[in-house]
């Protein structure tokens, strides 16, 4: 039996999944612990004595967080800024050179390469459950499905590994996407499309909630990424999913036209949303890249969704990576701590934090149907993230690079992949 104790923690108060009688909590509503590991699970949580024992870890007041779960992001794409950068960098732009670059590079090797160094990314840096969307048109799905799921058995130890097809909502037009669905639901995927308004969007979400549901799978869309206040496929998805009686699980990610419509209509809006009962991933740093963007000019709207008046609707929340260093966000590390601390910066969920670090640990495990429930719980395994900063405010204005990883209670090694590692597989030079 190997055991030991983290010492002098300060864990968010809403991770604790049974926080134990006598907790001290301070006005940011973190609580004061030590843990007990025994065999890599958590044996004990109870509230700080601080007595630090020879063999302990002394986190002196540092923060203690569960692995992250990062549930919408493009592994497929990541990492290919170098070979083919956004010229201008609108999303109009975006869609260009990803197909270029799709139709010039992507073949088995090449996705390997880049999504296994996306995975790497993630590890390093503290994730432990990924849903990747994965760009799915005919001549490409099986190399990409077989990818992934190569991927998805070799990383299964360290990272639950989800997939969603990409594709636009118009190819649900014709029987051509029975094959897709079928491919989807035989790798144990997700149902998706990037949906625009169109002028029969009614029919072609009944046709793929239909087939969503012939297979007994999930949905997960890309809706209204733009800010046109026309753009309502949101609303026009959450009656579909009514109509259709559809029972799976639905997530929705982007959502930026809720920003710019009139407040009647985001009411109306959120209350069909929250009545279908849809979870929403809001997409922070990739739609400040990409939204309102005119050359020459400052960006006056950012286009982050409405995140807390769906919090008050009782809408669950996640925050993601999307995507990483490609001609949809020419940044980005896989790093859920950065996307947490961007998503307080813009979205301005900090004052009070509330029960917001559940949106990159606890909600997204739940979106995703794992077993494990992203929180801090005894009987769970202790993959857990340790980091130097004391409060919020500490925590959120460095990096964390210096964090320690726990995966069943021993420390990983936390340093990311090199970039230099990409050089030869994009065959560019920095």
């Amino acid at each position: 039996m190997t055991s030991s104790v983290i010492r002098e923690a300060r864990v968010p108060h809403c991770l604790i999944a049974q926080p134990p009688a006598g907790l001290l909590v301070d006005d940011e509503g973190l609580a004061q612990v030590d843990i007990s590991v025994v065999d890599g699970r958590i044996a004990r949580i109870e509230p700080a004595t601080g007595i630090v024992e020879t063999g302990d870890r002394d986190l002196d007041g540092g923060q203690v967080w569960p692995c992250f779960a990062d549930v919408h992001t493009h592994l497929d794409i990541g990492h290919i800024w170098a070979r083919a950068p956004n010229p201008d960098g609108s999303i109009h732009s975006a869609f260009g050179a990803v197909s270029g670059d799709c139709d010039a590079h992507w073949n088995a090797e090449d996705l390997r390469w880049r999504m296994e160094f996306g995975l790497r990314c993630s590890y390093a840096h503290g994730t432990r459950a990924i849903r990747t969307h994965l760009q799915s048109p005919p001549h490409l799905a099986q190399t990409m499905w077989g990818v992934f799921r190569e991927l998805r058995e070799e990383w299964r130890e360290r990272i639950a590994l989800q997939g969603v097809d990409l594709v636009l909502i118009e190819a649900f037009r014709d029987s051509t996407s029975d094959s897709l669905a079928d491919l989807v639901a035989e790798a144990g995927g997700i149902l998706g499309a990037v949906c625009f308004m169109t002028d029969d969007i009614d029919d072609l979400f009944d046709r793929l909630f239909q087939l969503a549901a012939d297979r007994s799978i999930d949905v997960d869309l890309h809706l209204d990424e733009s800010l046109d206040t026309n753009d309502q496929t949101l609303y026009r998805a959450a009656e579909a999913v009514m109509r259709n009686r559809f029972e799976g699980r639905v997530q929705v990610g982007h959502c930026c036209s809720l920003s710019v419509q009139p407040d009647s209509d985001v009411e109306r809006t959120l209350d069909t949303v929250a009545e279908a009962a849809f979870s929403v991933v809001s997409l922070p740093m990739c739609n400040i890249f990409l939204m309102d963007r005119r050359a020459g000019r400052t960006p006056r709207r950012r286009g982050v969704t409405t995140v807390k008046e769906m919090a008050a609707h009782g809408i669950q929340v996640s925050f993601a990576s999307d995507n990483c260093r490609d001609p949809f966000y020419g940044y980005g590390d896989h790093d859920m701590l950065e996307v947490f601390t961007q998503a307080a910066r813009i979205a301005h969920i900090d004052l009070p934090m509330e029960d917001w670090p559940q949106s990159v640990t606890a909600t997204p495990v739940e979106v995703m149907g794992l077993a494990s429930p992203g929180l801090i719980k005894v009987g769970e395994p202790a993959d857990l993230v340790l980091f130097r900063g004391r409060s919020y405010s500490e925590l959120l204005s460095r990096p964390q690079s210096d964090r320690i990883v726990l995966r069943g209670g021993e420390a990983i090694d936390s340093t990311p992949p090199d970039y230099r590692e990409l050089d030869a597989a994009l065959a560019v030079s920095p």
